[in-house]
């Protein structure tokens, strides 16, 4: 499995996911910064995802939606405020409606995501912080660390198959 661990801390008001995958850094990086590949990862696999927009630049701006099996859709977008290709990129993520208006009842992270090299591969560290313990108590009961973990279990099919 790809995720080595995942874990929360209410005191700094993080979830913290940790993955390493037997590919080089600018091959995980290139999975995030092309919106095809991005679709096939983002998103637990009973929810796939449609990135409308896709502009992985500091100001820049992601936009999705995620398919359940009902065929319920759910948006989300990414306000974009860092990138150091290949290394790491920073952004807003916030809960959408489906014009991709930000949902103000639902928490917004700040989200921090690292590339490193690792033992022949790439470890990536994704460190999401939300403004309150109740912000980040709201994703993990709505199931964020099993989603996330399945969404980046994805990767290792998605590199195979290239």
């Amino acid at each position: 499995m790809p995720v080595t661990d995942v874990h929360h801390d209410l005191d700094s008001r993080t979830l913290t996911l940790v993955a390493h995958f037997a590919a080089p850094v600018e091959r995980i990086w290139q999975i995030y910064a092309d919106p095809r590949q991005l679709e096939k990862i983002w998103g637990p696999p009973e929810y796939p995802a449609t990135v409308v927009d896709h502009d992985l630049r500091p100001g820049g701006r992601v936009t999705y939606y995620m398919t359940g099996p009902d065929g319920e859709k759910f948006a989300g977008l990414w306000h974009v405020t860092a990138v150091d290709e290949p290394n790491s990129f920073a952004f807003d993520d916030a809960f959408a409606d489906l014009d991709f208006n930000p949902n103000p009842d639902l928490p917004v992270a700040t989200s921090v995501v690292t590339f490193q090299p690792d033992d022949g591969g790439t470890r990536v560290t994704w460190v999401s912080t939300y403004a309150s313990v109740e912000a980040l108590q709201k994703v993990l009961d709505m199931g964020m660390i099993e989603g996330a973990t399945a969404a980046t279990n994805q990767i290792d099919d998605l590199l195979a198959a290239s």
